[in-house]
């Protein structure tokens, strides 16, 4: 991760400044995960499949129809497939990749607002306590891992591949941490790996719910390599030959098949300066005033674009999503699951605010685009209101145990 984060410094001093760029916001209501109709996507067995190779597993995330969104059965499906490959001494290493146009969307957001509106709260318990229990074992994980995230991966898709120990990146992905849009906060570890991003792309990424590039993802050290999707076939079929164990084996491999690339001009890369410089304020107030600063100075659009997207959030989400990533920061991988798992049980019971089904009702459900959120603004936002949304549900109820005695986490 370090030599990772200083290349990334690296590639970031020698980038330019660019001016505007930013991608439309109906790009989101493509890449959101919609439900899924698909009878066959719905057949628990077959919505993560396996592929065997000589010594390597590879878990295949398959309901293509919903772009791969995680549910609570393919979070235990993959804890009960990672559990037994790691104790297995034929399997070598392990990898993950998507069918279809997605790796992975993120968490069934559209299953968790019926389970909500339901009451049926104990199964929304059971969906995050599973999903942030694998996350937790992936970034522990004995074995290497390879995810391939060629096409959306957004949310619980970086969860699922991130903390993991090599990232595949193609000119079909399209990663962000979109949660603020829908009344949410960057969860299944997100808190951790952007938080640990160069200067304050984290804050950037986690408020503006901006996407990045498989270029863009390698020049910050969010993925590890870089290939163009069409020679992913021969990649992976190289992969599936090796007998090995060895990081470095499957590493130097990785780069065998890799190409070079760069952000583009209009890159969020090129423009760190600004962000550290808007981003690195203490409160969500100050970050709209450094950005409204900086635009009406030098005309900059790229600040006004920003500016733009940061108005479509839920001023509750961005205020907790702030705090979650300077805390994570800090923090250790499973200090950051246990606190998003109390976020998120907050953000779902509707005692402090309706955000999160309000959100996706309106860009998935009824998709009117026109979010009524509750607080209206920041200045309504109370402290008290973040601080509950770190607080525990209830004083009974359980914080999310993680297997930390048998797994130590990493900083």
């Amino acid at each position: 991760m370090q030599r990772l984060k200083a290349a990334a410094a690296f590639i970031i001093r020698r980038s330019r400044a660019r001016s505007g760029g930013s991608l439309p916001f109906n790009h989101y209501r493509t890449v959101s995960s919609p439900p899924s109709n698909n009878p066959i996507d719905d057949n628990l067995e077959n919505q993560v499949l396996v592929e065997g190779k000589a010594y390597s597993r590879t878990a295949i995330l398959n309901r293509p129809s919903a772009l791969n969104a995680l549910n609570t059965n393919m979070g235990a499906r993959l804890l009960k497939l990672y559990t037994s490959w790691e104790d297995n001494p034929d399997i070598g290493f392990v990898a993950m990749k998507g069918s279809g146009r997605a790796f992975c969307a993120g968490g069934d957001i559209v299953a968790l607002y019926h389970l909500i509106n339901q009451g049926r709260l104990e199964d929304c318990k059971e969906f995050f306590r599973t999903l942030y229990t694998f996350i937790y074992i992936l970034g522990t994980y004995l074995k290497p891992h390879v995810a391939i995230l060629d096409g959306i991966t957004m949310g619980g898709g970086g969860g699922v591949s991130i903390p993991g120990t090599f990232r595949v990146a193609t000119d079909k992905t399209v990663f962000a941490t979109p949660e603020t849009l829908i009344g949410f906060h960057p969860d299944a570890g997100a808190s951790f790996y952007l938080s640990h991003l160069p200067g304050r792309l984290g804050e950037y990424l986690a408020l503006t719910s901006e996407t990045l590039s498989g270029a863009e993802m390698v020049a910050c050290g969010l993925a590890t390599h870089y290939s163009y999707s069409e020679r992913l076939q021969l990649l992976e079929q190289q992969l599936g030959e090796l007998v090995t164990d060895d990081p470095s084996v499957i590493e130097a491999h990785l780069e065998k098949y890799s190409d070079l690339v760069h952000p583009d001009k209009m890159s969020v890369i090129h423009r760190i300066e600004t962000v550290d410089k808007c981003f690195s304020h203490d409160t969500v107030e100050e970050i709209f005033d450094a950005l409204e600063s900086e635009a009406s100075g030098t005309k900059d659009a790229f600040c006004n674009s920003t500016l733009r997207r940061l108005k479509e959030a839920s001023p509750l989400s961005l205020k907790v999503s702030l705090r979650s990533i300077r805390e994570g920061r800090f923090q250790t991988l499973d200090q950051c699951l246990v606190r998003e798992y109390r976020m998120s049980l907050q953000g779902t019971s509707k005692l402090i605010s309706s955000d999160f089904c309000e959100g996706v009702r309106a860009r998935m459900v009824d998709k009117d685009l026109a979010p009524k959120w509750n607080p209206p603004s920041l200045e309504e936002v109370s402290e008290d209101m973040v601080e509950h949304y770190f607080s525990p549900l209830s004083a009974v109820e359980p914080d999310l145990k993680l297997p930390t005695g048998e797994r130590e986490a990493f900083n």
